[in-house]
Formats: C-alpha cells, structure tokens, sequence
C-alpha cells in the first residue's frame, strides 16, 4: 500500500492529475469535496463554524452563506479560525478514507489531492504544536506529489473561471493574488516534496509526465509490499 498526498497551489492542474491517476488505477479523494461535505447543516463542523463566526454566516435556506465566510476568511483576517475548525476533520476523515481502501486492497495507492498539505503542517506549527499529524504530514503520508505552475498561469485561469460565472476579472485577479500570497511558493514545495509536475497547459506532455509518476508510485507501492 501507498499513501500518496497530491498538492499544488491554486489552480496548478492539481484536479486535472488527480483525474489521470484515478485513469491509471489510483484511488483517489479531494480534500474538497470532503470539506463541503463536512460542513454542510448537521456536521459537527457546520455547527461549530456557526458557533465561532455566528449565524450570520448561514443562508435563508440554513446552509453556509459560502462567500460571506470566504470574505471574513480570507479578507477579515480569520482563515486560521477556520482552518483550526475544518482541516482537523477534513485530516480524520482522510484518514478513515484510507483505513477503509486498504482493508479492501492492501496493494492500493491512495492519493489525497489537497491544496494545503505544506500549509496545514505550518499553520500547526504557527500555533504551537509540535506532535500529531496536523504538524507533520508523514504520520499522513508516504510521499508527496507537487503540481507546479507560474504564478501568472495560476491567477489567469482563476480569472477566466470567475469571467465565465459571470464575476469581475479584475476583481477576481485580485482574489487570486491575494490567495496565493497566502499558500507557501512553489519553489518551496517542490523543494520538499517526493514527486513533481510541471504544468504549463500542455495537456499531453502533462498526462505523460503523470503516466511516468504513475510507474514510480507502482514500482513503490510493490517494493513497499515485499517488505
């Protein structure tokens, strides 16, 4: 078995491997869906959000008013209390996640694709701890795959998404920036990272480069299992 952590910044391609992957016979979750999920009305997470932020932040219909949280994360200074909130059951169920694949297949190769995987070891560690799996990501992970893009291609693609939605270019730009200079540089992750994709938009010298991880994760995973 494998445990494989896939991470890159914002819209590095990171989903688009974590696609390919699952093609080549990986099984994969996104830390994503798992936090939508988490926080949706009836969650322990949704009730505490509530708790912290107040009612303000849950809409008409009781579900979380997302980009009013999102504004009082990102633009109020309170990311952290929420991460504090979300990222440690996001992490369980990850690892209940895993726990379950490989009592069904002991030579599987889970792969976690999460954003924050080199932010939440430091924002642990910002708050003072020092042990536990939110302060070090091997008690998570076997090994981690990072997807790498320019800063540029980064925030035009999340400005082209935001165009299309109907959103302010200029104003989602912005966003992006302001989110990037949140997350931890590439250069810092592919520095501590197992594994690399370099992703420039060329969607076949990207799926060859993730064929080639793929036989070095499987070549892994086996010399891992012979153990």
């Amino acid at each position: 078995m494998l445990r494989v952590g896939l991470t890159g910044g914002l819209n590095s391609g990171k989903s688009t491997v974590a696609r390919t992957l699952r093609s080549l016979g990986a099984e994969v979750i996104e830390a994503d869906s798992l936090g939508r999920a988490l926080m949706e009305p009836g969650q322990p997470v949704y009730a505490e959000i509530l708790r912290v932020f107040g009612q303000g932040v849950a809409g008409p219909d009781g579900k979380l008013n997302r980009p009013r949280l999102a504004e009082l994360a990102f633009k109020g200074g309170r990311l952290q209390e929420l991460n504090a909130i979300v990222h440690p059951a996001v992490i369980d169920a990850q690892r209940r996640w895993m726990e379950e694949v490989f009592q069904h297949n002991r030579d599987a190769i889970a792969v976690v694709e999460s954003a924050l995987i080199f932010e939440v070891e430091r924002d642990a560690r910002a708050r003072g701890e020092q042990e536990g799996v939110l302060a070090d990501w091997r008690r998570r992970f076997d090994c981690i795959v990072v997807v790498t893009t320019p800063d540029e291609i980064k925030i035009a693609r999340y400005a082209e998404r935001a165009a299309r939605e109907g959103l302010d270019r200029a104003a989602a730009e912005a966003d992006a920036r302001a989110r990037l200079a949140l997350q931890i540089p590439d250069t810092e992750k592919a520095a501590r990272a197992n594994y690399g994709i370099e992703n420039t938009g060329d969607t076949v010298q990207l799926r060859a480069q993730v064929e080639r991880l793929w036989k070095q994760l499987v070549a892994v995973s086996k010399g891992s299992s012979a153990l």
